[in-house]
């Protein structure tokens, strides 16, 4: 039997570190309490995702677009 939680929501942190730091940060955590994670991670500045060249992309609440 297996128990999993969904997570839906963001974590605010400090302008200097990057998505790859937060990641790696956050699945040593995870990996320490040898738990599991399955998902992805998308970047924000200012209510926009960020594209992975580092653009803006979609604004989080606009529903009409992918990110």
């Amino acid at each position: 039997m297996r128990k999993e939680i969904e997570i839906q929501g963001c974590v605010e942190i400090p302008e200097s570190l990057t998505l790859d730091e937060f990641y790696d940060k956050f699945i040593a955590f995870i990996e320490a309490n040898n738990w599991s994670f399955g998902g992805g991670m998308n970047e924000i500045i200012d209510g926009f995702y960020i594209n992975p060249d580092g653009t803006k992309g979609t604004h989080v609440l606009d529903e009409s677009e992918e990110k």
